[in-house]
């Protein structure tokens, strides 16, 4: 089973905010997020994603994500690669 790291934009008042987060089913959670029954900070918000990576564990998937989280530079080089 693979395990995916993701990196979600959303537009609030204006400004692009980034979530990261970690799944075994890219699709499902993006649905999910997007309706409402995801991340308590993208309930309500339309979200796109704009980056993604596979891992073969969970555990380096969870690795990955946190890494992502607090590395504020990297996410942002993401999301200036990325245009909405």
């Amino acid at each position: 089973m693979k395990f995916y790291v993701y990196l979600l934009i959303t537009n609030i008042k204006k400004k692009k905010i980034t979530y990261v987060g970690y799944t075994n089913n890219l699709n499902k959670r993006l649905l999910s997020h997007n309706k409402s029954k995801g991340a308590k900070f993208t309930r309500g918000k339309q979200c796109k994603m704009i980056y993604s990576k596979a891992y073969d564990s969970k555990i380096e998937a969870m690795r990955e994500e946190h890494k992502l989280k607090k590395n504020y530079l990297l996410r942002k080089k993401i999301k200036e690669g990325y245009k909405i």
